[in-house]
């Protein structure tokens, strides 16, 4: 697809930190090798196991990305949306998939397939370090995940999620008043029980921190929010 099919996603795409940062010639170069892939809610977009399939951007909708033990518990790790980038691992190692990516909901993607990446940066290899920022963001989040895992007690552990999707993980300076995400999706990237983390939510509402509706979880005082999430 030519780069002037997806120019009018540039300005979508530049709302995100890491793509803004590009230089301009990379834009061009991702814009121009990137191609269209819808999704249907419930649609699969890879398998852990699967070859890797090149890099990808989310222009609407929502991906869900985690991994299910063969018992069938499930591990939520991210709810991926716009501008976020994913599938950055695959490109270093040239590795099967990690994860299994699925739409949550009706869902655009940008992909930039792997061989033409790969042939970018035979000719480029100074990009390297632009893909391998991408990847140290995500590493810097898992290894803080790991941490409070470890050493935050599950309220403090669910305030600091909340704040982090409402900042797009670092990806966007816009901050979400509302957040589209189920008790049960919550409670499954804390590892904890849904009554837990009802319970957490409620007193959050009684306390005029936040407020719930189906589906969505509405910060009214971020300030107090923070308070939360605080470390002791």
């Amino acid at each position: 697809m030519a780069s002037t099919d997806l120019q009018p996603y540039r300005t979508q795409l530049l709302a995100g930190h890491w793509f803004s940062n590009l230089p301009c010639n990379l834009q061009d170069e991702l814009l121009a090798l990137a191609q269209l892939r819808p999704l249907a809610p419930g649609q699969r977009l890879f398998r852990r196991g699967d070859p890797p399939c090149g890099l990808y951007a989310v222009l609407d909708g929502t991906v869900r990305v985690g991994g299910t033990s063969e018992s069938g518990k499930e591990a939520l790790l991210m709810m991926m949306e716009t501008p976020s980038w994913f599938g950055e691992i695959s490109l270093f190692d040239g590795l099967p998939r990690t994860h299994d990516a699925f739409a949550e909901t009706a869902t655009t993607l940008l992909n930039v397939p792997q061989a033409a990446l790969l042939a970018l940066l035979q000719r480029e290899p100074r990009y390297w370090r632009d893909f391998a920022l991408l990847m140290s963001q995500k590493l810097r989040l898992a290894f803080i995940a790991l941490e409070e895992m470890s050493l935050l007690p599950a309220s403090q552990r669910l305030a600091r999620r909340l704040l982090m999707i409402a900042e797009g993980y670092g990806e966007t300076a816009e901050r979400r008043r509302v957040i589209q995400l189920a008790q049960e999706q919550l409670a499954l990237m804390l590892a904890v029980s849904r009554q837990t983390t009802n319970q957490i939510l409620k007193e959050l509402e009684a306390q005029g921190v936040l407020r719930l509706t189906y589906g969505e979880i509405e910060i009214l005082d971020l300030e107090r929010l923070r308070h939360a999430a605080r470390r002791p």
